[in-house]
């Protein structure tokens, strides 16, 4: 289950962010010096140097903003956030088919993230693709807006043909490891919320709310 985070940051934050990734004190390496052994190869795109403060700074914030969101918490379930990237693509650069490493060095990768920093209309090409059972699908989210995905999911980023794209990029090690018991959980949580909207604290919203409850307690990793 793919779920966008729409929006994850505001205007404010966004330019704040665009302002920064683009000032003097941005150091940008290769894309490629952060992949595995098997995307280096494909990776071929720029990233913020990750030991710079600029970059703990900006990770930082975004780690925080994530585990806030309500809807984050909802759908993953994060035990932690990390491996936060700020990702620049330019004409001709993008990153081919891969798949992401089932450990990162802050932990397991449940989940992966895409935060769109720049505008659709900022760039050309460099969608987002990802291969899923029902077949592939292409994102060029707003900015501000996010992207969450199972990060067993081979995807791709297509080559950018015009303009540049900036991103943010990381994982989320959940506390459910498993990602069919984290669907059925956000499927009773958005049921029983329904519920009380519409009928208040009543014995159906107390027994779904039981069973929610339990079923965390049993595949809490």
């Amino acid at each position: 289950m793919h779920v966008p985070i729409e929006p994850l940051l505001n205007a404010d934050d966004i330019q704040a962010l665009q302002a920064a990734l683009r000032g003097p004190q941005a150091s940008w390496v290769e894309g490629a010096l952060t992949a595995g052994w098997h995307a280096k190869g494909v990776k071929n795109n720029h990233q913020l140097e990750p030991g710079s403060p600029l970059h703990q700074e900006l990770a930082l914030g975004l780690r925080d903003a994530l585990l806030r969101h309500p809807l984050v918490q909802a759908v993953a379930f994060p035990k932690q956030v990390h491996g936060v990237l700020f990702s620049r693509s330019r004409v001709g650069e993008g990153y081919g088919r891969h798949v992401d490493n089932a450990w990162m060095a802050g932990g397991r990768s449940d989940l992966s993230w895409t935060l769109w920093l720049s505008e659709p209309d900022d760039y050309a090409g460099g969608a987002l693709v990802l291969e899923t059972p029902a077949g592939e699908e292409s994102f060029r989210l707003p900015a501000g807006h996010a992207l969450l995905y199972p990060s067993t999911l081979l995807h791709r980023v297509e080559p950018v043909e015009a303009g540049e794209r900036l991103v943010a990029v990381g994982w989320i090690q959940s506390r459910i490891r498993h990602g069919e018991q984290r669907e059925l959980l956000f499927e009773l949580d958005t049921a029983r919320r329904a519920l009380f909207e519409r009928s208040g604290h009543d014995e159906i919203f107390d027994l779904i709310s039981r069973s929610y409850s339990n079923l965390l307690r049993r595949w809490d990793d």
